[in-house]
């Protein structure tokens, strides 16, 4: 028995190795014309989704319907609608109009324009959301941050008090470059170049930009006249204690008791989220109070300064009042590029967020293309530039919107504040919108994200305080192009090593 379990050893490993040695000979790939490669990359590039797929092997009259709900995705949603639905978006379309009435005034302010537009731009741009956006949650509407921006880049080369309706022109033409520069990346589907803003360069510049936008509102909160024009927080504070002769007890002291008032019922909510009325509420009760306050003691002739008079009526056109003349082209177009980028950054995440609580979709590139196309209009119909606020959608989500008929609810509630209750908010002090916008900006400080990056990745937190100083000591606009740079020359080191690392495995 044993040779021939010997033989059957050898035969075997034998017949083993010649398994190991077979060779298979694999057909050549069919050959393919550089015409044919580049329109491959292309579509791995711009389609890898293959958006066109569902339009193949239909009818004119089918691939006609499937275009407009694809471009329109209000007739995707719209037909199936309910009495119930409606229920809910009316309730969190009420909510967040309480919210966004404050915050737009505020937000106006900030960027140096007058308050009214604010409120313009609270009206159209959701009325333009609702039908091409593909999030249910989203809030349209200013954000300090691009209000912050805009306001800081247009000042450096026009005065908003000397020239205000140049500046308004201005900001006008920066909407209008801004909306086109959105539309364009999702038309062109380009949408990976956000992607330079990593998390922790919008962690370190949201940071250092909401410290900026507080600092700025002290001229509110103490009652200052003559304030800087710079951003930074070494001329700010410079600017606080060499006009401390300007500070006014009656504006601290009111100040003081809203900012408690607000940051508490922020608290709240943070604590019970079933209690988001309470900050959701809170804002429009400050700006209540706080008119009947003045209007009652006559406190404006008491150092106390007021909104004053706002004019009445629905948004005018504002067409005829772009600018794209050679001597500030440059400068809106600039401005446009900035605060486009960061606007729609901001409102892409917020829509992905609360998509993804609600297990739903968000296409980016339709995203893209609706909040574009909605600062385009915007900057036609008096509005400046608007995105997905995440303070205003977090209410909205929290009230239970179920679609985006909640900005619709909203649009229409602030047009009926722009038609009728106009004249209230003549006595509306200053010192309150400072403390909304503070209790608004407070919350893009995230520290306990900032902890996170630097366990993970040194180099990333490394990159985040480029983002955060630099915003603090130069600019807001430099802060964020360091930010940037660094990052994409970390990005260039890593490629350019593992290129170097692959040519010395070769040879």
């Amino acid at each position: 028995m044993e040779p021939n379990g010997s033989n059957f050893h050898n035969m075997t490993s034998s017949h083993h190795i010649a398994m190991e040695t077979e060779v298979h000979r694999v057909a050549a790939p069919p050959h393919r014309s550089s015409l044919h490669k580049l329109k491959t990359l292309l579509k791995e590039t711009f389609f890898p989704d293959d958006p066109f797929r569902q339009f193949k092997g239909k009818s004119w009259k089918l691939q006609l319907i499937l275009g407009a709900k694809y471009i329109f995705p209000v007739l995707e949603w719209g037909p199936k609608y309910s009495l119930n639905l409606l229920k809910s978006d009316i309730v969190s379309g009420l909510t967040i109009a309480s919210v966004a009435i404050p915050q737009g005034i505020s937000y106006a302010k900030l960027a140096n324009l007058p308050p009214i537009v604010g409120l313009y731009s609270s009206f159209v741009p959701p009325l333009i959301y609702a039908v091409l956006g593909s999030s249910r949650d989203l809030a349209v509407g200013p954000v300090s941050i691009s209000s912050l921006i805009m306001g800081s880049m247009l000042r450096q080369q026009v005065s908003p008090s000397q020239d205000p309706l140049l500046f308004l022109q201005l900001a006008f033409s920066s909407t209008f470059f801004a909306g086109l520069f959105q539309a364009s990346l999702g038309f062109l589907r380009l949408g990976f170049i956000i992607d330079f803003l990593s998390k922790a360069t919008l962690i370190g510049f949201m940071g250092g930009a909401a410290i900026i936008v507080s600092l700025q509102q002290l001229k509110s909160l103490l009652g200052i006249k003559n304030f800087t024009k710079k951003m930074g927080i070494l001329p700010v504070m410079t600017s606080v204690f060499h006009n401390i002769h300007e500070w006014s007890w009656q504006t601290i002291l009111m100040g003081f008791c809203f900012l408690v008032f607000l940051l508490l019922a922020r608290h709240i909510s943070i604590r019970k989220p079933k209690l988001f009325w309470v900050s959701a509420g809170a804002p429009l009760l400050s700006v209540i109070i706080a008119t009947l306050l003045v209007f009652a003691s006559k406190a404006q002739n008491h150092g106390i300064s007021v909104i004053g008079k706002l004019p009445e009526g629905l948004n005018p056109p504002s067409w005829n009042m772009l600018h794209f003349h050679d001597t500030y082209l440059g400068l809106v177009i600039k401005t446009g590029l900035v605060t486009g980028i960061i606007s729609l950054t901001e409102g892409i995440a917020v829509g992905r967020t609360f998509a993804a609580l609600k297990n739903y979709q968000v296409d980016g590139n339709k995203e893209m293309i609706a909040i574009g196309v909605m600062n385009i209009v915007g900057s036609s119909t008096s509005c400046y530039v608007t995105t997905g606020a995440f303070s205003r959608s977090a209410v909205n989500h929290n009230a239970g919107c179920k679609t985006a008929v909640s900005n619709v609810v909203m649009a229409v509630t602030v047009m009926i504040t722009l038609l009728l209750l106009m004249p209230l908010f003549q006595y509306t002090p200053n010192v309150i919108l400072g403390a909304i916008i503070v209790t608004a900006v407070i919350g893009l400080i995230d520290i306990p994200a900032a902890i996170q990056i630097w366990k993970i990745d040194k180099f990333d937190f490394l990159v985040m305080l480029c983002a955060f100083f630099g915003v603090l000591f130069i600019s807001v606009e430099e802060g964020l192009a360091i930010a940037v740079i660094k990052l994409s020359h970390s990005y260039i080191l890593v490629m350019t090593k593992s290129h170097v690392n692959h040519f010395y495995q070769q040879y």
